[in-house]
């Protein structure tokens, strides 16, 4: 009995240190040194494409400047290739707080809020710089982003990936024609659906992350996406077909729970927000690059049978064949936002 006894109280005290020494070991990253894992603020940053890509590039990019802005007062943990959340869930995860970080392609927004439906019109920016521009006016990167306190979200910045190509896997894409009978994914947007409908096309929303499988598969025929999409997630090894259109704008809203961020001890939030700043600015600078690398990548592969670049006449057709989508979506986006992205056009 007192043999028994003895051995219990030994297993009892053998436990009582390990949990010591776990609760130890969890706390701290670097323990001693200048903001130790107790003093840390984490901060989860959520996304859904490759590290390669001018998204994930830029996510290890702010990681590196915040942490070092900061003095290792904040430990940002990047979770690419929707290891965490899809773009679909993201924006929930964001506001309970469960990510602190995540930068949605602006269709996802557009689930909460209409209006932001206006960066997936078809043709609707000329280049990169009036998106840029378009962001930094009131009449809309103002109105947009302030919509987002309405949910307990936050915007910080916009991410430019550049302007989004066609692929198919049956013939090349040149005359809205074309198009017809074929089914292409697209992200989770009305606006999306209404642009191929517009062509006779048909329309799947799908996540980014089952499309590679899917056009493996032949589930879809076809996708949209940008350059360095294409390349990274390998599409263009199952299509055989690309069409350098410039057709459509894809860029990420950097969000934040807006009571985290204003949360934030102030020196730390100024570091953070210079660290996206400096961010921004690359991204700005460097998107184009990394689009334009990844199409001579995708040239080298030699896995696709044809490349087409439309002609300005061949361009002009297509807009004439999706503008209707303009008019279909004017109440619900707002005539003020659709008008001012025409005057940018022009």
């Amino acid at each position: 009995m007192k043999r028994k006894l003895v051995w219990i109280m030994t297993m009892v005290l053998l436990v009582g240190v390990l949990a010591a020494c776990g609760a130890r070991s969890s706390g701290s990253s670097d323990e001693g040194g200048e903001g130790s894992g107790e003093d840390k603020i984490v901060v989860k940053f959520s996304h859904v494409v490759a590290e390669n890509t001018p998204k994930g590039q830029a996510a290890q990019k702010f990681e590196k400047l915040a942490e070092e802005y900061t003095d290792g007062k904040v430990d940002v943990q990047v979770f690419p290739n929707s290891q965490l959340y899809t773009d679909d869930e993201v924006l929930s995860a964001i506001q309970q707080n469960n990510v602190q970080l995540a930068a949605p392609a602006t269709s996802k927004v557009s689930k909460l809020f209409p209006e932001w439906q206006i960066f997936d019109f078809p043709f609707a920016f000329p280049d990169t710089k009036a998106v840029q521009e378009a962001m930094e006016s009131e009449e809309i990167g103002g109105k947009l982003f302030s919509m987002l306190k309405e949910e307990e979200l936050l915007g910080l910045s916009m991410w430019d990936n550049g302007f989004k190509q066609m692929t198919l896997d049956s013939h090349p894409l040149i005359k809205p024609e074309d198009f017809e009978g074929e089914k292409f994914r697209v992200m989770s947007s009305k606006v999306l659906e209404a642009q191929f409908d517009a062509v006779e096309a048909n329309p799947t929303p799908m996540p980014f992350s089952e499309v590679y499988s899917a056009l493996e598969q032949g589930v879809i025929n076809g996708q949209e996406n940008t350059l360095s999409n294409i390349y990274s997630k390998k599409f263009h090894e199952v299509q055989d077909y690309m069409t350098i259109s410039n057709h459509g704008y894809l860029g990420y809203a950097v969000i934040t729970n807006d009571e985290f961020w204003n949360g934030l001890p102030e020196d730390v939030r100024k570091n953070m927000k210079k660290a996206l700043d400096e961010t921004t600015k690359w991204v700005r600078e460097n998107g184009q690059r990394l689009n334009d690398e990844n199409l001579e990548k995708i040239k080298e592969d030699d896995t696709l049978k044809e490349i087409h670049e439309l002609t300005d006449e061949e361009k002009q057709a297509w807009i004439e064949a999706m503008n209707p989508v303009y008019e279909q979506f004017e109440d619900e986006v707002g005539s003020d936002l659709i008008d001012a992205v025409k005057d940018l056009r022009e």
